[in-house]
């Protein structure tokens, strides 16, 4: 791995660290379309490694659901149980890149919307920079 790899890899755990801090996530994830980990950022006792295969396979059933109903490219998917806690996954593409930011929202009514696409800007502007 080169310094450039290592450290863009340091700079989008940084980009998902402050998300959580900002939006008081417990975990989130940046994968790949395959589920591969590429960032995250996690508390103690959390683990990302099934987070992101959880995150894959999600991602995969709604892509299988969106073409068998005729829907367009999915911007959001998420699992939500009875006491609001929620799994919210985001398809974004960077360059020909299909890639999926994952948070685990516990706060009811928060703005994850705001945070995550903040969050995914910073990502874009972070990955034309190691492009070059």
């Amino acid at each position: 791995m080169t310094n450039t790899q290592e450290s863009g890899m340091g700079r989008l755990n940084q980009i998902l660290a402050q998300m959580n801090q900002d939006g008081g996530y417990s975990i989130s994830t940046l994968t790949d379309e395959n589920g591969l980990v590429i960032a995250f950022s996690t508390e103690q006792n959390t683990d990302a490694e099934r987070h992101s295969a959880v995150v894959s396979f999600i991602q995969n059933a709604s892509a299988r659901a969106s073409r068998q109903l005729g829907l367009g490219e999915t911007d959001e998917i998420a699992l939500c149980d009875k006491s609001a806690r929620r799994l919210v996954c985001r398809p974004f593409i960077i360059d020909d890149y299909r890639l999926i930011l994952s948070v685990f929202v516990t706060v009811r009514d928060q703005a994850y919307r705001r945070i995550t696409n903040h969050a995914i800007s910073e990502i874009r502007r972070m990955w034309r920079v190691f492009r070059k």
